[in-house]
C-alpha cells in the first residue's frame, strides 16, 4: 500500500513544500488561537475580580504551562513516530505508535497532577506568592489539575492526527472547546443566571467542562470513526516496542518543553521582586506572547510531520527547503507584529488592567519582549525540526542552554543594572544568542543526516 492509497493518511512527501506548510499551517493557526485564547480569556474576565486575582492566575501560568508541556512533548513523540512510519508505508506500526501514546500519556499525566497537587503551595511560595494569594491560587489550581489529565489526552491525541496530516480536525475541535469556554467563564465567573458564583475557580471549572467535551468527541472518532486507535488493549511486545520508540522522542521533547514553565517560573519569582503589580502585567504579557506568536506555534506544529513523513521517504532536500520557507517567513511575520504591538501598546494594556503601575509594566512588557519573538520562532522550529529528524536530544540540550545559559542569566543580570528595562531586555538578548546557535546547529544536523544516507545507499 502506498502513502497515497491510505484515506485516514495525508501525504506530505510528493508536492509543493509551500502548499503542504499552507495546507497544513493555515488550520492550526484557527486551532492555536483558540488554545491560547483559553488562558487569555479567563485572564480578561478575572481581571474585572481585581489585581489580586489577577496576580493569582499569573502565579498559576507557570504550572498550568508544565502540564501542557507533558502533553505537547508526549504529542511530539507521537507524531514524529506515527508520521515517519507513514512516510516509509508501515501502517500497522503507525497505528500501534497511535494506540500505546494514549494509555501513557493518561498514566504519566496523573503522575504529574499527583505530585504537583501535593507540592502545590510549596511550589507557589518559592515562586513568590504570599499567603493572602495562596488562597485564590489554590481554589484555582484544585479543579484545573485534576481536570488536566483530559487536556494532556486531547493534546496528545491531537498530535496523532497531525502525525497522519490532518491538521483540520484538531484546529476545529480547539475551536470548539475554546468557544465553550469563553460561553462558561462569565456563567461560573460572576454567577451569571442559575448558576454559583465561583470567582476564580469558575474560571477553572468552565475550561474543564470544555476539555471534557473535547475529549469525548476526540474518543469517539479515533476509535470508532477513524480507527486510527485500537479498541483492544495492545499486548507487551506492542506496549514495549512503540512505547519504547515514542518515549525516545517524547521525554527528551516534553523536558525541553517543560523548560518554558520551569523558566517562566523563575522569571516570576524575579519579577515578583519588583511587586505585585509587575508579577500581573508578566502574567498578562505571558498570555499574550502565545497570541503574539500563534503562527510560529502554528508552524512548529505543521512542520513536523511533513519533515518526518519525508525523513521517512528519505527526501533530505525537501526537509531543507521546508525549514529554510519557515524560519525565513517567521522573522519577517513577527517584526510585523512587533511593530503593530508597539503601536497599540496603551491600548492592550488598558484592556487587562485599571491599575496604573499594572498598566505601565504591561506596555513595557510590549514595547520590548515582542522584539524577540522572531529569534523565539528561530528556536522554537529548530527544536520541532530536530524533534521530528528523530534527534531529541539536541532539542532538549538547546531548550536547557537557552533557558539557563542566556535567557535567565541575561533577564536577571539586566534587572540587576537596569530594573525592569534590563530584565526585559536581557530575556531578548538572550533569544538572540541562541537563535544564532540554534541555526547552527540544525545545519549540521542535516548534513549529518545526508552523509548516514550517503552510506546507506
Amino acid at each position: 500500500m502506498s502513502l497515497k492509497d491510505n484515506n485516514n493518511t495525508y501525504n506530505l512527501v510528493d508536492g509543493s513544500i509551500q502548499r503542504s506548510l499552507i495546507r497544513m499551517t493555515t488550520p492550526m493557526i484557527i486551532g492555536m488561537l483558540a488554545l491560547f485564547t483559553f488562558q487569555l480569556v479567563d485572564t480578561w474576565f478575572i481581571s474585572f475580580l481585581g489585581t489580586e486575582s489577577l496576580t493569582a492566575i499569573s502565579f498559576t501560568f507557570p504550572v498550568t504551562f508544565t502540564v501542557m508541556s507533558l502533553a505537547i512533548g508526549l504529542g511530539i513523540g507521537a507524531s514524529a513516530v506515527v508520521a515517519k512510519a507513514l512516510g516509509s508505508s508501515q501502517f500497522e506500526k503507525a497505528k500501534e505508535a497511535a494506540t500505546v501514546i494514549n494509555y501513557i500519556s493518561l498514566i504519566l499525566a496523573c503522575l504529574v497532577v499527583i505530585i504537583s497537587w501535593i507540592l502545590m503551595e510549596d511550589i507557589f511560595t518559592l515562586m513568590g506568592a504570599n499567603d493572602r494569594l495562596l488562597i485564590p491560587i489554590r481554589d484555582y489550581m484544585v479543579v484545573w489539575l485534576p481536570g488536566s489529565v483530559l487536556v494532556v489526552c486531547i493534546m496528545t491525541s491531537n498530535s496523532i492526527l497531525r502525525g497522519y496530516g490532518d491538521t483540520k480536525t484538531p484546529s476545529i475541535l480547539m475551536a470548539a472547546a475554546a468557544f465553550s469556554n469563553a460561553l462558561l467563564d462569565p456563567l461560573f465567573i460572576f454567577g451569571i443566571g442559575p448558576f454559583p458564583e465561583l470567582g476564580i475557580q469558575g474560571a477553572a471549572l468552565a475550561t474543564v467542562i470544555s476539555w471534557m467535551l473535547g475529549f469525548c468527541y476526540l474518543f469517539y472518532l479515533l476509535v470508532f470513526k477513524m480507527e486510527l486507535v485500537s479498541r483492544s488493549l495492545p499486548n507487551k511486545t506492542t506496549l514495549k516496542n512503540s512505547g519504547l520508540d515514542m518515549l525516545s522522542i517524547g521525554v527528551p521533547a516534553a523536558g525541553a518543553n517543560m523548560m518554558t514553565p520551569l523558566a517562566a517560573g523563575i522569571m516570576t519569582a524575579i519579577a515578583a521582586g519588583f511587586g505585585d503589580s509587575t508579577v500581573a502585567a508578566f502574567g498578562v504579557g505571558a498570555r499574550i506572547e502565545p497570541i503574539a506568536t500563534l503562527l510560529v506555534l502554528a508552524i512548529s506544529s505543521s512542520l513536523p510531520p511533513l519533515i518526518s513523513q519525508n525523513y521517512g521517504a528519505g527526501r533530505l532536500d525537501r526537509i531543507k527547503e521546508a525549514y529554510r520557507i519557515a524560519t525565513r517567513f517567521i522573522l519577517v511575520w513577527q517584526l510585523i507584529i512587533y511593530l503593530l504591538l508597539a503601536v497599540g501598546a496603551g491600548i492592550l494594556a488598558s484592556i487587562f488592567s485599571e491599575d496604573p503601575e499594572v498598566v505601565e509594566a504591561i506596555k513595557l512588557f510590549v514595547w520590548i519582549m515582542p522584539l524577540g519573538y522572531g529569534l523565539q520562532g528561530i528556536i522554537i522550529l529548530t527544536n520541532s525540526s530536530l524533534n521530528a529528524l528523530h534527534r531529541p536530544l539536541n532539542a532538549l540540550i538547546l531548550s536547557i542552554a537557552r533557558f539557563f545559559v542566556f535567557y535567565l542569566p541575561l533577564a536577571y543580570v539586566g534587572s540587576v543594572y537596569f530594573g525592569l528595562y534590563g530584565f526585559f531586555a536581557g530575556a531578548v538578548c538572550g533569544n538572540l544568542l541562541m537563535a544564532m546557535i540554534s541555526w547552527r546547529t540544525f545545519k549540521r544536523a542535516l548534513s549529518g543526516e545526508q552523509q548516514l544516507l550517503s552510506e546507506t545507499t
